[in-house]
């Protein structure tokens, strides 16, 4: 009894000091909520729309509910970041917002100066953003007068002392001077290694009609970047950097973001009716008063913070735990065009938690939300944050496999995005094409939806480099055929050398090791070949940096009598593009015959002599589309009785063919 008393004493006291601690950041509430409240609290009324009992129940328009799970005991990530928001949404769809910042230098030299992204000014007239977008992105067009901008109101040290006039905008990149989505200022004292500065500022955004990402429609609210955010200090190391220094760059037309590890403590003051979906767990009831509510978030090891906000949600939510999915609550937010679909989203959402848990690792968070955006609010929809992801805006009663591929691939973001946190400014691949590859393995095994990885090579008309900056790809389509459709395949490439196996092998070991760590496509492909146990430099070289795609042609053929009375054949093969790799040539003659041999192409050419009775009819490289990122396949086929004068070779791609035949119809 004398020692349960003494451990008793002991952990009353541990727990009285962690209480007060938290004082300090502002998390008293958080936690006295999370021990106020059970788990397993009261239900709430269904919706008028009629759920099966089985199913996760609907919650009315106008109520909110909390979820209790506690912050994590360990620190996940390294949370050189730390914000407290306040943010109040008026009735025009102004925010007005108040920030306490905290950044801690990771770095071995003192830091004198400041960035802060401002990421709303993108859409105010003369950005960078709207200069290079044309005002319109995945489809969408920004409305006219549809603009958007953040201002920063006041900005003090921790002391009190104004640092406004300090502030200035930077462009790294282009030097537009009416670009200010990026800005500095050096701070009164410079912040030695491991130490912190703290930051307080006011601001307000001006959001603009929803557009890439944020915005407003109506009544619903998309609140994507909205907030200053400090940019990322790298460290001598970090995807191969040689010196430490910010890693510095505006908002562009094709480029999302790039953000350090933290914790939020953000709470939102809405109208009354307004539901709020957000990163993180919410901490508290939002109770209403004088026609406002307040809700309040908690998040920690994530490096974004994003919301959104609308009268008209039905809300759904279940609790979910499989294997890498210890336990998470799922919650919908359903337009009332998709309310009856909350099966659909529901099952997407747990089966890709599932797969992606059991093939990668565990998911470390306890929440995720799900967020269907109204027909009008397109720009909102496909977009991922830290445990909140949009599903496509719903425009459709009665969609198909979109509305599935959709949420997969934005659950399957939570790890690449949101877990690893790839520098999207600079290596978007690392994030769009590694979740463009983990899409379609979603869609298969979930669904047996496969992709045809043929028909997509041959889209690509132009490749570039993937370790590219985002901006400095030829247009948003070539953007978009590379960083997403390139990328993936590159991957599917380096699983057809592998296996399947092995390739799962890779991307598990790649997710486990660089998980919180802001990795580069170096060292994605040191992981590649730790595990094979085998050098990729030719291939890395060729696909991924230099940019190249696989071109396999059959030069010539030419055939002729020999002295036995049978036929010679001499065949010349030829590799244009790509790194070397073992491939299949189909030799068939006329009698029927048809001999396979493997071709290692470790030399760009070949000459290959074949000796038969009969006639040789044709040669075909590749004949069974095994070679992923071949996109040019009309030279891999060739004929030999039609004599060379007559022979037309497809030696230009179908869009050049296109070209012609529109150019002489024009003619």
């Amino acid at each position: 009894m004398p020692h349960r008393r003494t451990y008793r004493m002991i952990a009353l006291a541990v727990s009285a000091a962690v209480l007060i601690g938290s004082m300090r950041f502002g998390f008293a509430d958080a936690w006295a909520s999370q021990f106020a409240l059970p788990a397993s609290a009261p239900a709430l009324e269904e919706s008028a729309a009629p759920q099966p009992k089985a199913q996760p129940q609907a919650r009315p328009a106008a109520e909110s509910e909390v979820a209790p799970p506690a912050p994590q005991p360990v620190a996940l990530s390294n949370r050189l970041t730390e914000y407290h928001i306040s943010v109040r949404l008026e009735d025009d769809g102004t925010l007005n917002g108040t920030q306490t910042l905290t950044w801690k230098n990771p770095g071995r030299k003192s830091v004198s100066d400041l960035y802060l992204h401002l990421y709303p000014n993108a859409f105010s007239p003369g950005s960078t953003f709207l200069s290079e977008s044309g005002g319109q992105l995945r489809g969408v067009q920004m409305k006219p007068g549809g603009d958007g901008a953040i201002a920063l109101t006041e900005l003090t040290s921790e002391e009190g002392e104004t640092l406004l006039p300090r502030v200035h905008y930077v462009q790294p990149d282009d030097g537009n001077a009416k670009d200010r989505t990026l800005a500095t200022l050096r701070l009164p004292e410079a912040v030695r290694p491991g130490q912190t500065v703290t930051l307080k500022m006011k601001f307000t955004v001006k959001l603009p009609q929803v557009f890439a990402r944020m915005g407003k429609a109506g009544d619903f609210v998309m609140a994507g970047q909205w907030f200053p955010k400090v940019a990322v200090y790298e460290t001598a190391g970090t995807r191969g950097r040689t010196t430490e220094g910010w890693n510095l760059h505006q908002y562009h037309g094709n480029s999302e973001f790039y953000s350090d590890f933290g914790i939020y403590n953000v709470k939102i003051d809405v109208p009354d009716r307004d539901i709020v979906a957000a990163t993180g767990f919410q901490t508290k009831t939002a109770v209403p008063k004088d026609g406002r509510k307040v809700y309040q978030f908690y998040a920690d090891d994530v490096h974004d913070f994003g919301w959104a906000a609308s009268p008209n949600f039905t809300t759904v939510e279940d609790s979910f735990s499989s294997i890498g999915v210890p336990g998470v609550r799922i919650k919908l937010y359903l337009d009332p065009l998709h309310k009856d679909m909350a099966d659909r989203y529901m099952h997407a959402a747990k089966s890709a938690l599932a797969k992606l848990g059991q093939w990668y690792g565990d998911y470390p968070y306890t929440t995720l939300s799900v967020v269907v955006p109204p027909g009008d609010a397109e720009g909102a929809g496909g977009m991922e944050y830290p445990t909140l992801v949009t599903a496509a805006a719903a425009k459709d009663d009665r969609p198909g496999y979109d509305l599935e591929r959709t949420v997969v691939h934005e659950i399957a973001h939570q790890y690449w995005y949101g877990i690893v946190a790839s520098n999207e400014f600079e290596e978007a691949w690392l994030d769009e094409g590694f979740t463009s590859y983990t899409e379609d393995k979603l869609m298969a095994s979930i669904y047996g939806v496969m992709p045809n990885t043929s028909i997509e090579a041959s889209y690509l008309t132009r490749p570039e480099a993937l370790k590219l900056d985002s901006w400095k790809y030829g247009s948003s389509n070539l953007y978009a055929e590379n960083v997403y459709m390139r990328g993936k395949l590159v991957l599917k490439a380096v699983e057809a050398k592998v296996g399947e196996q092995t390739m799962n092998k890779i991307l598990r070991a790649y997710f486990q090791k660089y998980r919180f760590r802001h990795p580069g496509t170096a060292d994605f492909q040191k992981v590649v070949e730790s595990v094979t146990k085998d050098k990729w430099s030719d291939f890395f070289q060729a696909y991924v940096y230099r940019g190249e795609m696989a071109d396999f042609a059959v030069e010539s053929i030419e055939t002729r009598s020999d002295d036995g009375g049978g036929l010679q054949s001499l065949v010349v093969l030829r590799r244009n593009g790509g790194s070397p790799q073992p491939v299949t040539v189909l030799f068939h003659f006329a009698d029927g015959t048809a001999v396979r041999k493997t071709w290692d192409n470790v030399q760009n050419h070949v000459q290959l002599q074949l000796k038969h009775t009969s006639p040789l009819q044709y040669v075909s490289v590749d004949p069974m589309f095994d070679v992923v990122l071949d996109n040019y396949r009309f030279n891999n086929y060739l004929k030999t009785e039609v004599p060379e004068k007559e022979r037309i070779r497809l030696n230009v791609g179908l869009s050049q063919l296109i070209e012609t035949v529109l150019g002489n119809l024009a003619w």
